[in-house]
């Protein structure tokens, strides 16, 4: 479904979606005060046919927490997310893509039940911000991009997961890949993947704003972000467009009539064919939710989550309310994996997590 036109951003100013969550978030009073139910729509469990005859498909009657589907609130093509969180509004597209067209193969961790992706190598090189001399941005040879993590997870076999995520305009380094949060629903083994988050990462977006991404993975190899496979069917917001800071927005995945799919706020965004992974992945066997930093040292520059320490601070970034589709009670492994960002649970669905890096 292509995207339709915009609303023009002064006109959305006041209009707020009944049931979007803004800044006096339920994830900021107690994760117990947030019910956990999943009214559940059950999966077929079924694969998709082929891809090049698969039928384009029908979301889930309701998202994973039960509620109708209702439009965003977009603001206009470019608005930025001071613009969009400052007028309470959910999403806008990008006015351009990102020059350099490899932005979305850019490097992407892992984490899973036997351990984390803690480094892989890559061509690419962050660009800098428009200020910066392009002289400094030459082409050198592979680089080690190594990753940081503040992790909750648990071991469970669901048709999806949701949760309340508050979204930040953390410092991205000059040197460094990206700052994010998201949502992973896994196989047992963590070789099959679906993810949906928030990301800073100049590489993939071309600017310093959050912007909402998709990713999967196939028997453990790495796809893009954005794509490869995955079907848009939402008109008024794709993975890439920009989201509005200081916010907190309930992301989720669900698998449902033989698709993997993705829901924003009040929107189903789009899917991703259960055919990608031939039929063979159609629940979770594992859930993690964390913030993560893709640095060139193991003393980053960037901030995780608002920037604030996750264990010391009240008011750092939060993943809450943790809810799992047709899966067990809610009980999250806390931890971090770098001495540099640092997490505290606050119940069994929800913690803090973040910090401003080694700088």
């Amino acid at each position: 479904m292509s995207k339709s036109r915009r609303a023009p951003f002064a006109v959305a100013l006041v209009a707020v979606v009944a049931g979007s969550i803004g800044l006096a978030s339920t994830m900021n009073a107690g994760a117990e005060e947030v019910p956990e139910p999943a009214p559940s729509v059950s999966s077929t469990g079924s694969p998709a046919p082929e891809e090049s005859e698969e039928p384009e498909l029908s979301p889930p009657p309701t998202l994973p927490w039960g509620q109708t589907p209702n439009d965003l609130e977009t603001g206009s093509d470019g608005a930025s997310s001071q613009e969009l969180g400052s007028a309470g509004l959910d999403a806008a597209a990008p006015d351009d893509e990102p020059e350099g067209g490899l932005g979305e193969y850019a490097p992407k961790g892992n984490s899973s039940r036997s351990g984390v992706l803690g480094s892989t190598s890559t061509e690419l090189i962050p660009p800098k911000p428009p200020a910066v001399n392009p002289a400094s941005q030459a082409k050198q040879a592979d680089q080690t991009v190594l990753f940081h993590y503040n992790v909750g997870s648990q071991a469970a076999v669901t048709d999806g997961a949701y949760a309340n995520f508050s979204i930040n305009k953390p410092s991205l380094a000059l040197t460094d890949f990206h700052t994010l949060a998201e949502l992973a629903v896994q196989s047992s083994n963590g070789n099959q993947i679906v993810e949906v988050g928030w990301t800073v990462d100049r590489l993939v977006n071309g600017d310093s704003d959050p912007h909402l991404f998709v990713y999967h993975w196939v028997n453990g190899v790495p796809t893009c972000y954005n794509g490869c496979g995955f079907v848009q069917y939402s008109a008024n917001i794709s993975p890439g467009d920009t989201l509005p800071e200081n916010a907190t927005k309930r992301l989720g995945i669900q698998y449902y009539s033989g698709a993997w799919w993705i829901a924003y706020d009040t929107e189903w965004v789009g899917y991703f064919p259960g055919t990608l992974w031939s039929g063979n992945f159609t629940q979770s066997g594992m859930i993690q939710a964390f913030g993560e930093v893709a640095g060139i040292s193991l003393l980053p520059c960037t901030d995780m989550g608002n920037g604030l320490n996750g264990a010391t601070n009240s008011s750092a970034a939060r993943i809450g309310s943790v809810s799992y589709i047709n899966g067990p009670a809610v009980d999250l492994y806390v931890r971090s994996t770098s001495p540099h960002y640092d997490v505290a649970k606050l119940s069994g669905r929800t913690f803090r997590y973040g910090g401003d890096g080694a700088c």
